[in-house]
């Protein structure tokens, strides 16, 4: 079980794996918050399961790669503008300071961000084929029901990128792949259409991105929400290395096994180690030896190296 922090001025409302979410402590009980604060943790998981020790630093390389790559995505790349849920963390005192409206215990891992109408469809688009794309693809020759060409490899580039909306399941529950009429089904033609377009557009720029810097982005998934005045806003964290699968290019162009082809910069380090230690998935994962997550930590911030400089 997972133990957020008490912050002033903030009431703790939901923890995820990973994420802690706040809203003002003064908000009124079944108000809507204008405000929340999102705070990463340096808890780790796999196969359902919060582990002990968590990663180091963790909370703060997301939270650094998404305020990055918000940055980017709000016109820092010269592009178009997407529009996104930050807002301003930082105001003028009486002494003509500014000060931060974080709190100083969650400096550097938490984002101030505008309460959004959620939509409920977490937006996956795949840009090469691995993972469960891969295991569909061997027995019926589709992604998520979407038929692709024959003859394709594991960790192959796919012809063009393809979006594989998945439902939102309540907490405790997985979210369950869906079809892009489900899709219509929840949120209705337009905006179903518009979520679609968004996630491919922002896919392609930041895997064009992540090419300047010798990596491929394999696949990602964005949330996305409505502001007060009905702006598709993107949200939550975004192309962070929890969030998508990254790999290094020249390992995947040289590569002549899988494992050479694909190691991610994640927690896959993780899973591999669970995966051979705790067969059973029963009872309390065992507790991560130390070089794993000091290989797993190293992982992770070298992703953010490469990206950032």
């Amino acid at each position: 079980m997972t133990h957020a922090q008490t912050l002033p001025g903030w009431r703790h409302v939901y923890s995820g794996k990973v994420r802690d979410l706040y809203v003002p402590a003064d908000l009124p009980d079944g108000a809507t918050a204008e405000r929340m604060l999102v705070v990463a943790s340096d808890r780790v998981s796999a196969f359902d399961h919060v582990l002990d020790p968590g990663v180091p630093g963790k909370g703060e390389l997301l939270t650094t790669l998404s305020l990055w790559w918000f940055d980017r995505l709000d016109g820092g790349d010269g592009r178009r503008r997407i529009p996104n849920h930050l807002v301003p963390d930082r105001v003028l005192g009486d002494d003509d300071e500014a000060h931060s409206l974080i709190p100083d215990a969650v400096i550097g891992r938490a984002m101030l961000v505008r309460g959004l109408d959620m939509q409920p469809v977490e937006c996956v688009v795949r840009g090469y084929l691995t993972g469960s794309g891969w295991a569909e693809y061997r027995e019926t020759g589709t992604v998520c029901g979407i038929p692709l060409v024959e003859g394709l490899r594991n960790g192959d580039r796919l012809p063009e990128p393809i979006f594989t909306p998945a439902y939102k399941a309540p907490m405790g529950e997985h979210d369950e792949n869906i079809s892009f009429a489900q899709t219509v089904e929840l949120v209705g033609a337009d905006r179903a259409e518009e979520l679609r377009r968004l996630s491919l557009e922002i896919y392609a720029r930041a895997a064009e991105t992540a090419e300047e810097h010798g990596l491929i982005l394999a696949d990602t998934k964005f949330e996305f929400g409505l502001d007060e005045n009905g702006v598709m806003t993107l949200a939550d964290e975004v192309l962070t290395p929890d969030s998508s699968r990254y790999w290094d290019a020249a390992a995947w162009a040289e590569g002549t096994t899988p494992g050479e082809r694909m190691a991610s910069f994640d927690k896959q380090i993780v899973r591999d180690w669970l995966a051979e230690n705790w067969t059973s998935r029963e009872g309390t994962p065992p507790q991560l030896p130390a070089e794993i997550v000091e290989r797993t930590a190293a992982r992770y911030a070298e992703l953010l190296e490469r990206l950032t400089s």
